[in-house]
């Protein structure tokens, strides 16, 4: 018996498979790829420490002694990273975070050795907020009632970026929060001379949940939170306002911190922002992906590949994660022909 042939019906004109055929079709239509030098390794470097000091929450991150600073920065920069943002754990603290200004203070030091080592090989950038150096914690310094005070810490900004500057930052990354920080930094660094130190501005920065492993890095001494000066997680479009004061002000590049909970935030900045847009990794999401490589649950190198590829295709020009040298180093490397998606 002959069963009846259906009559073919019109074919569809669009067939977008014509272009996932093959890997070399693939390549020629890829939209957006991964380059070491997008990336930023943040580094974590401790006063009076003799050796690196594994940070639990963050499995294959430390916190250096100066040495070890030194020696994970030129791998790093001979992997081809893009830069590094350094941030300092004091062993002391006091209320007004006396050990950010010192020029004699770890992350001042820090500073000024990386710049010694490395030159202009890389980007030095310094992180600029007090909460490291503070004992309460907080961004910046407390007024009588124990609320942050936005002018009285921008003075202390202005006086932490000139510390900076000539410890030998090539750019600092203001990330505290405050009302006309940008602008009260530029006015500082200009009045001193310092016309070529950029301001990576940290424009939309969230009151989230995926910094913890982060107070961990930096010996966080906060109680409380930083809802009244880090932004609503609710809110998208308040970040725009944002951008545009801190554009306004003088930042050079501005960021979208924490990451993957926020390209939609990262997306919208990208398409209006004048200055570059970056984004930020941070410890969580790097603690979650190690979490469930760990438990065989994901394939770590893709996972990591793929969750950097996001910020890219989300419109981020460079990206601050902890897997930046590992990652720098796999394209050294070569990547095998199965990752090929992600060059």
């Amino acid at each position: 018996m002959t069963l009846p042939q259906p009559t073919p019906g019109p074919l569809p004109v669009d067939r977008p498979r014509r272009l996932r055929r093959s890997a070399a079709m693939r390549s020629l239509v890829r939209e957006h790829t991964l380059r070491p030098a997008d990336l930023v390794l943040p580094m974590f470097v401790r006063e009076g420490a003799t050796e690196a000091r594994p940070i639990t929450s963050m499995p294959g991150v430390s916190q250096h002694s100066m040495d070890s600073l030194v020696r994970a920065a030129v791998e790093a920069v001979e992997n081809g990273v893009g830069g590094l943002m350094l941030f300092g754990v004091p062993e002391h603290k006091d209320a007004v975070g006396s050990g950010a200004t010192d020029p004699d203070g770890i992350l001042n030091r820090a500073l000024a050795r990386l710049r010694g080592e490395l030159g202009d090989a890389t980007v030095v950038m310094a992180d600029l907020c007090l909460d490291e150096f503070t004992d309460h914690g907080h961004c910046g310094v407390l007024d009588s009632d124990g609320v942050v005070d936005n002018d009285a810490t921008l003075l202390r900004y202005r006086e932490m970026a000139l510390a900076q500057a000539e410890a030998g930052a090539h750019l600092l990354g203001p990330s505290g929060m405050m009302d006309g920080q940008i602008a009260a930094i530029r006015d500082a660094l200009d009045g001193a001379g310092h016309l070529d130190v950029a301001l990576y501005a940290y424009t939309a920065k969230y009151a989230s949940a995926f910094f913890g492993p982060f107070r961990e890095a930096v010996d966080s001494s906060l109680t409380g939170d930083r809802r009244s000066y880090q932004q609503d997680p609710a809110n998208g479009r308040e970040a725009l306002r944002e951008l545009a004061l801190d554009v306004d002000e003088g930042a050079d590049l501005v960021m979208v911190k924490p990451g993957l909970p926020y390209l939609d935030v990262l997306r919208d900045l990208a398409a209006a922002s004048p200055v570059p847009v970056g984004a930020y990794q941070v410890s969580g999401e790097y603690a979650m992906i190690e979490a469930a490589a760990a438990n065989g649950w994901v394939d770590r190198q893709r996972t990591v590949l793929e969750s950097l590829l996001a910020f890219r295709r989300a419109g981020a020009s460079t990206v601050l994660t902890y897997h930046a040298s590992e990652v720098a180093g796999w394209f050294r490397a070569g990547l095998p022909e199965q990752l090929a998606e992600f060059r």
